[in-house]
């Protein structure tokens, strides 16, 4: 156990995750899962001037429903809304503010407008946050995250490739999990 190192470590918590029990689940995704709504009243990744929300955002024929402030209580979300804040907020920001990818935010991004592009999407974005954390080394970790990470900001980068883990593993286990229960719906 001596060659391990913390950057491997923190990789290896994601990784193994992502190859032994997340990615493989997310096959097949279909886009009825992808855009189901199982309760009324769901924010979801839409085209463009067709949501509920008081606010869309995106750029292209698609975009996302949001609100500031969130409501009380939130409003459930669709895979498609999850793999869309995962896509975007937990990876593809983090990876523009650290690691040298083009600038993007919720604004701007492209929403997928099917399952199989919003799973391209994911593991576009997943490889890069993975390869942005293994550029880091070892003394990058202990780097501050910088003015990106607001009230974070003199917090050392390794707790945030932390923060990062448990989003991935929270977001993609709900995603799961509604994959779960689309499967077994009772339809008439």
């Amino acid at each position: 156990m001596t060659d391990q190192t913390w950057n491997r470590l923190l990789r290896d918590q994601l990784d193994w995750h992502w190859t032994h029990q997340l990615r493989a689940r997310l096959d097949g995704l279909t886009d009825d899962e992808y855009f189901w709504e199982p309760v009324p009243g769901c924010w979801n990744v839409r085209p463009r001037g067709t949501g509920t929300a008081p606010v869309q955002a995106g750029s292209g024929a698609m975009a996302i429903d949001f609100a500031v402030p969130e409501p009380d209580p939130p409003p459930f979300t669709t895979i498609a809304w999850r793999l869309g804040h995962v896509i975007v907020g937990v990876l593809a920001m983090r990876s523009a503010a650290h690691f040298g990818r083009a600038a993007t935010d919720y604004d701007s991004f492209p929403y997928a407008a099917t399952a199989a592009e919003a799973l391209a999407q994911l593991d576009t974005e997943y490889a890069t946050w993975l390869a942005g954390v293994e550029s880091l080394g070892e003394t990058g970790l202990a780097r501050p995250c910088g003015e990106a990470e607001g009230p974070y900001a003199e917090y050392p980068l390794a707790a945030l490739v932390l923060h990062i883990n448990r989003e991935m593993i929270h977001h993609l286990s709900e995603v799961c999990v509604l994959r779960d229960l689309h499967l077994r719906r009772e339809t008439s």
